[in-house]
């Protein structure tokens, strides 16, 4: 395992709500949740989205969250670095296999589709409802995660998606996930319960905040 003299540096969007604390980008968390689980010491630089200082987009001129720095270099993009932190630091292994690794692919896009629909007919609900469906099945067949027994880097992509569905969905919708799919709610409850979500999820105003443009288009 490549041992760290010091704390990676990691880049992401502060809260819009309370100051100084973490905000509600789900693959932040993702990237988070990577390095909790892993164990590897990090640094967080909170950076406004709305004022980006001029420090931030000089080290990354796009101006996107989240970016780390690994070997002098900043980098940008949760696939990428999720990605390179498996290489990097091999223990514990969260790779998901290729064939597992797509299972609940679609849940995020069709969460969206659904929250940002105006007409309650359009089938966007319907969508959402046959992933879920579909990933309920799976976990009954596969679980309690992704990948079996331990949890895996498509877990901890996941999760924070299924964190921001069920906030917002709460608020914006007064929807909630159907008590007909069991697995997927104990699948949730699993994940969203773990020390290291709890310590890296956002706060539930900055969730409700962040999805508002969405949802008045």
């Amino acid at each position: 395992m490549a041992a760290l003299s010091d704390p990676l540096e990691v880049c992401v969007k502060a809260s819009t709500t309370v100051p100084n604390k973490l905000g509600d980008c789900p693959f932040t968390q993702r990237v988070l949740l990577t390095l909790e689980e892993k164990n590897i010491p990090y640094d967080l630089k909170l950076v406004d989205l709305a004022n980006k200082p001029e420090w931030f987009l000089k080290t990354n001129p796009e101006g996107k969250v989240p970016v780390i720095k690994l070997d002098e270099k900043w980098i940008g993009d949760s696939d990428v670095i999720t990605q390179i932190l498996e290489e990097k630091f091999p223990e514990p292994p969260l790779a998901t296999p290729p064939e597992k690794a797509s299972a609940a692919s679609k849940i995020f896009s069709t969460f969206i589709g659904f929250l940002k629909s105006k007409d309650p007919n359009d089938g966007t609900e319907q969508a959402l409802l046959n992933e879920l469906a579909a990933f309920d099945d799976y976990i009954k067949e596969n679980g309690p995660f992704i990948n079996g027994e331990r949890i895996s880097a498509a877990d901890l992509s996941l999760g924070p998606k299924l964190y921001h569905m069920e906030i917002a969905l709460g608020h914006y919708k007064e929807w909630s996930v159907p008590e007909s799919l069991p697995h997927l709610k104990s699948y949730m409850k699993r994940i969203f319960n773990m020390e290291s979500f709890i310590k890296t999820r956002a706060l539930v105003e900055d969730v409700i905040a962040g999805w508002g443009p969405k949802v008045m288009g």
